[in-house]
Parts: structure tokens; sequence; C-alpha cells
């Protein structure tokens, strides 16, 4: 008797396993097909955006327009793709997706009593905007570091420039390069000089509040450090081909 109560018990046990096998094979293929396509296809939205829609939803703010229109990298001013290296990920051109060191800094900030800061690099910004929501759990950190992978493998360092500069957040429902320049200072994002792209790479820690057309003393001082980064990259010769 034992036997046979024994048999369904083990039989059950395989088949949840199987589904669990299936259920994960499944989401691997449709998560890198998904960035695969992304790889020669501009998206046509992002999560980030998405959750921005639904918020003005939810919250009856009626009058929001969320401002996005993708243009190609190479139609974009080499002084805004050099100036948000500089002030997000100067070592964008080299890592693998994830740069230990600022990782393994913050962290000993933190054990010094010093405020979590944010280690990310251009990479894993771009996986969480295309692919996740806002917030911090250990949940949306490890998806986070799965599409992270996914695009290090799929894409060019070029490509995932070029996405995260269109849909990155540069103020309020204002999202990608363009929608920015055109927003903030009345003309295409090919225009941008050198001051204005560090203007722009300076408010994205906190696009909701600060703006580029307005910088506060802070931003002003950020913008310059961005700068004089830029300039001890080498300028635009530093970025990936």
């Amino acid at each position: 008797m034992a036997r046979l109560g024994g048999a369904p018990r083990k039989s059950l046990w395989r088949r949840l396993l199987r589904a669990c096998v299936i259920v994960v094979v499944a989401w691997i293929a449709i998560s890198w097909l998904c960035v695969l396509a992304l790889r020669f296809v501009p998206p046509a939205t992002s999560a980030f955006m998405l959750e921005r829609r639904l918020a003005a939803a939810a919250h009856g703010e009626h009058d929001f327009v969320l401002k996005y229109q993708w243009i190609p990298l190479n139609k974009v001013s080499s002084e805004l793709a050099i100036a948000l290296v500089a002030a997000e990920d100067q070592k964008f051109p080299t890592h693998h997706g994830f740069d230990l060191q600022a990782i393994a800094d913050a962290l000993d900030e933190a054990e010094e009593g010093e405020r979590l800061r944010g280690a990310s690099t251009i990479s894993q910004q771009t996986a969480k905007n295309l692919f996740l929501w806002n917030g911090r759990s250990f949940v949306r950190k490890g998806l986070e570091a799965y599409f992270t992978v996914l695009l290090e493998l799929t894409w060019p360092k070029r490509r995932i420039l070029e996405v995260y500069l269109n849909v990155a957040e540069f103020g309020d429902g204002i999202y990608g390069a363009e929608a920015a320049a055109r927003q903030f200072f009345g003309k295409s994002a090919s225009q941008l000089g050198a001051r204005e792209s560090a203007l722009l790479a300076s408010v994205l820690p906190n696009p909701k509040k600060l703006r580029a057309d307005r910088p506060s003393p802070y931003l002003a001082r950020h913008a310059e450090w961005v700068e004089r980064q830029v300039r001890q990259l080498g300028g635009a010769n530093y970025l990936p081909r």
C-alpha cells in the first residue's frame, strides 16, 4: 500500500517540475525574442512610459500629454551622446553591463552609514526603462540584471546607447533626446551644443524636479562638471563605434 500511495505523489511532483521547466524556458525564449526584435525595431513605447500614462489616468490628469519621438543615433548631436556617458556611466564602452567597482563602492558607503546610492550602468537603465517598473525590490533588481545580460549579449553598445537616449526621461512625461531638445531648447537633438547637452544629462537623476532650460545653481554646477568629464574622456571619440 505504501508503494501505491507514493507513486501518485511522485508523479505529481514530476508534473509540477516539468511545468516549471516549461514556464522558465518559455519565459526565456519570449523575453529574448523581444530583446532581439528591439535590436532592429525602434520601441514604440517603454514600460516607464506606460506606467506614466497609467498614473496620469489614475490621478485624473486629463491634460497630460506624453512626448516621445524616436531619433536614430546618427542624427543625435555627438555632444549629447558623450555627455550622457560622462554623466551616467563612464565605463560604458568597456564593461559588460555592470560596473562592479561602482557597486562595491556604493555598498561600502552604505555600510559606513551613508545613503545607498545608485550604481546602475546605462545598460541597466535601458533594461529597466524598457521592460520594468519604478521602485526598489529584489525581484525588480533580479529582472533588471536578467534583461541587462540579454541586452549585452544581443545588442552592440551603440544600439544600447541609441535606445537609452530615446527612452530616458528628461522631464515629466518627456522621453528621449528629440522630445527633450524641442521642449527645452526649441531645436532638434542634432543641433544641441555642449552646454545644452550637459544640462540635459544633468537632469537625469531627477527629471521631474530639475529643468534643463531653467537650471538651478546645483544643476548649473553639475553641468560644468559633466563638460569637464567630457573633455577628460576625449570627447566623442570615446564613444563606442
